[in-house]
């Protein structure tokens, strides 16, 4: 008996000491790089040899946008993993009826207004938890949410704004810092393809030359990572908010001729158009619009629940939902590319990369980008505020 008693308190003070000594994981980083506007779909219409190559050596996917499938809402809801309904930015331009404030990406002051944003973006809840983290431009991240930016971050519109690729100079500088002062996450933000898309529309040789000079700065920024002694510490994901549709020079939508000035507060938006209604007046807007051709309308309340849209009060009382390529807009419009539409629309997916030790090489299903936020905290290693996404949804691509 004394034999095997000495016998086990031998094995458990073996197994104590190989828990004390064995080595901790080694600690990785996370860059995060959105290209603005960049379908799921491009990289098998033009050529993207550093897409692809993450494709054979990660994991490729796409996301699906969040209702209105526009930037802002949609930057922030890859932050913080709550559709526009929830995080408060319900489009890229809207009313608050509780305050009477407008938001508007044209002006500095109502974008970076922190009444408007709620939820817990990743930079703060990674903050909150220790961790160090540099953005470059994201929506939302030069705004002071609940009382705090991020740890390194720029202000969108000073003038002279870096340009694309010194922001991923940029973001390799952050990794090349000494490892004390090196962030768990780098994130950034680069406006193209969407600029050109919008222009020229996404299958115009110029939104090609956009989609292929992205590619060649990110082919630059990963040979960068690779010449870093902690190279295969480095996480990098490479996604979009949304895609891209072609809209004609005659598909635009009037409204204005069909509603009383004394019925509307506010007419906002044309992919949807959000329509704010004086009291008593919504079912008098609702039905002058209604027999609309190429569009749906609906009362906040009638909304489809599978777009998660419409509890928030600065939705409007009757949102115009207009059919893929097509635009609510009095007046001409001239031909080129547009977003917002129903994000099911597979021209409205946006793409999804991602290569690192953390990423297994896999091909997935398109996912609701609501599920980045919980991916970002496990790869971070923190506990998530609350959000509606889903770790399940997308564990299966992590190692």
């Amino acid at each position: 008996m004394k034999m095997i008693n000495k016998y086990m308190k031998n094995l458990l003070l073996a197994l104590l000491l190989l828990t004390c000594t064995a080595p901790t994981s080694a600690r990785h980083y996370t860059v995060v790089v959105s290209l603005d506007g960049y379908r799921w779909d491009y990289p098998q219409w033009y050529d993207t040899p550093f897409i692809d190559f993450m494709a054979s050596k990660g994991v490729a996917s796409g996301l699906i946008p969040s209702y209105p499938s526009k930037t802002f809402p949609n930057h922030y809801t890859i932050a913080t993993g709550l559709y526009p309904d929830h995080h408060g930015i319900v489009a890229n331009e809207f009313y608050d009826p509780a305050t009477r404030d407008s938001f508007s990406l044209a002006r500095s002051e109502q974008k970076t207004n922190p009444g408007f944003y709620g939820g817990e973006p990743i930079w703060n809840t990674a903050q909150r938890q220790g961790k160090r983290v540099a953005v470059f431009y994201w929506p939302g991240s030069d705004v002071k949410v609940n009382g705090h930016y991020p740890s390194r971050f720029f202000e969108y519109d000073k003038k002279p704004r870096l340009s694309m690729s010194e922001r991923l100079d940029g973001a390799l500088e952050e990794l090349r810092r000494p490892e004390k002062k090196r962030p768990d996450l780098i994130m950034a933000y680069l406006e193209q393809p969407d600029a050109n898309g919008h222009t020229y529309g996404p299958h115009h040789k110029k939104t090609r030359k956009a989609v292929l000079t992205v590619d060649s700065l990110l082919q630059s920024f990963y040979q960068g990572v690779r010449a870093l002694p902690h190279a295969d510490s480095v996480n990098l994901i490479v996604l979009s908010d949304h895609g891209m549709a072609w809209v004609e020079q005659r598909n635009n939508i009037g409204i204005k001729g069909l509603l009383k000035p004394e019925w509307v507060t506010m007419i906002s938006g044309s992919v949807p158009c959000n329509i704010y209604a004086k009291e008593g007046c919504t079912d008098s807007i609702y039905h002058a619009l209604k027999p609309l051709n190429h569009a749906q309308v609906w009362r906040k309340q009638d909304i489809p629940s599978y777009l998660h849209y419409g509890s928030n009060a600065r939705v409007g009382d009757i949102v115009v939902n207009p059919d893929i390529g097509y635009v609510v807009y009095d007046g001409d419009i001239t031909a080129g590319g547009t977003h917002g539409y129903d994000p099911t629309l597979q021209e409205m997916h946006a793409v999804f990369r991602a290569v690192g030790p953390d990423f297994k090489h896999i091909w997935l299903p398109h996912f609701e980008n609501i599920n980045i936020y919980p991916l970002l905290c496990k790869l971070l290693g923190i506990v998530p505020a609350g959000n509606d996404g889903n770790l399940e949804n997308v564990e299966m691509m992590m190692k």
